[in-house]
């Protein structure tokens, strides 16, 4: 029997705690500025930050000091390591939680919303609405039919290359699994690591899964197994990790003790041939590096599904249940609506786009052209494991699940009955 393998060996005591909504009081690390009634002064809306990276952190406060600057307001940021934001985030909620924090939409959003732990944004809502394609509605609104995230931006997942090393080796865009594999096979002859990869951070590979099951199964069969409606341990579930068995010798070893940032400079640096990650990967690269990156969409591997479904996951901001300054919460959060809001996030930050549909797209770099364009053309767009499903199970059972493959890809028997007995507990207890 596989042992899940923990990278922190106080993870999983932590995590139990944490959904369990064991206790009241926001955990060390992320108490609030000061809200829930108390502390937040009149003239400053506390601001709960998980953008910890310095380029994305940098980012954000110019949008902020913008904001002081137009407003009179004062925002008090109160930023916090990005894994530790999600591990925290539940005792955050019931504690006494910045006026406006940093969140994503889909599931995540609705499952503290639907618990009462957010604040209705319906009313901002009806003053940004016409800023919004309906598909980020629908991302924004819960089982009651209300509003609880304003989104910010958004991202593609993709493969991410150097042109320059291809275009010296004269590797092309696979389209199909087995060109992939061939192309693969060829970067390793070439003495390149074929795709960089990275687990210490738990999240990672959850993206390879992603891929490898709706291009296999299709989105709806990814979207069910998500919402605990089929089977871990079922055959098609078990294909996907067969093939990622198949796959697993051309990714970088020793996954579990490097983080994302280590693997994408392995690309940047011309040792990696690929990397399967969000277009924030662009992050790592500087100057006109930046220029030199690309992606492609996951290959094809079920010609039924074709490659139609993109991971394309939205950040934003939702407002804590009782805001200490809900007039100035709220003003903040329309203002992140705006296109100006986003576009100076952008101008900091470039990796990604601005969810609002009337952002001036032409001092788009390349990069963000074509995420705009592959966003756009997908039939379907999920958001991310650890977003689309239950946070027990995405923070337990998937997390561990996947790290205890990697590190033992031949005990997947063990590894599929562990994923299946928790999702059980979890979606039907």
């Amino acid at each position: 029997m596989t042992t899940f393998y923990a990278p922190q060996p106080n993870r999983r005591a932590l995590l139990r705690l944490i959904l369990a909504g064991a206790g009241a009081a926001a955990l060390p690390g992320l108490a609030a500025c000061g809200s829930d009634g108390g502390g937040t002064s009149a003239d400053t809306v506390s601001f709960g930050n998980n953008q910890s990276d310095q380029v994305p952190k940098d980012a954000i406060t110019a949008v902020l000091r913008s904001f002081e600057g137009e407003s009179g307001l004062k925002v008090a940021v109160n930023t916090k390591q990005h894994e530790q934001y999600q591990e925290q985030i539940n005792n955050y909620l019931q504690g006494k939680p910045d006026d406006v924090l940093a969140w994503f939409a889909g599931y995540r959003m609705r499952f503290f919303a639907e618990k009462g732990l957010t604040g209705d944004l319906t009313d901002v809502w009806s003053k940004v609405s016409s800023g919004y394609e309906p598909a980020l509605k629908e991302a924004s609104t819960a089982s009651d039919g209300k509003q609880y995230l304003i989104p910010f931006t958004q991202y593609p997942w993709g493969v991410f290359y150097r042109k320059s090393v291809w275009q010296q080796r004269g590797y092309e865009v696979p389209k199909t699994l087995d060109e992939f594999v061939a192309l693969a096979t060829r970067m390793k002859s070439d003495g390149l690591v074929p795709i960089a990869f990275a687990q210490k951070q738990g999240w990672p590979g959850m993206g390879t899964f992603d891929q490898l099951n709706f291009r296999i199964n299709g989105y709806q069969f990814h979207v069910d197994l998500m919402a605990g409606q089929e089977d871990w341990q079922g055959p098609k579930v078990r294909e996907v990790f067969d093939t990622w068995k198949r796959l697993l010798p051309f990714h970088q070893e020793n996954a579990l003790g490097r983080e994302w940032q280590e693997a994408a400079q392995s690309l940047q640096q011309g040792k990696s041939g690929m990397f399967l990650l969000g277009s924030f990967v662009a992050q790592q690269f500087k100057g006109a590096d930046v220029d030199d990156l690309d992606f492609f969409a996951y290959p094809e591997i079920n010609p039924e599904h074709g490659q139609d479904t993109v991971e394309a996951p939205i950040d934003g901001y939702m407002m804590s249940r009782k805001p200490g300054n809900p007039e100035g919460a709220r003003r903040l959060l329309e203002f992140l609506a705006t296109p100006a809001a986003q576009l100076a996030y952008l101008k900091a930050d470039p990796t990604a786009i601005a969810t609002s549909n009337k952002a001036d797209t032409s001092g788009y770099n390349a990069l963000q052209l074509k995420a705009a364009q592959v966003i756009k053309d997908a039939a379907h767009i999920t958001q991310f494991l650890d977003r689309d499903t239950d946070p027990r199970f995405a923070s337990d059972a998937a997390t561990n699940g996947l790290n205890a493959f990697i590190q033992d890809p031949d005990d997947v028997d063990s590894v599929l009955k562990g994923m299946a007995d928790q999702a059980k507990t979890i979606f039907t207890g």
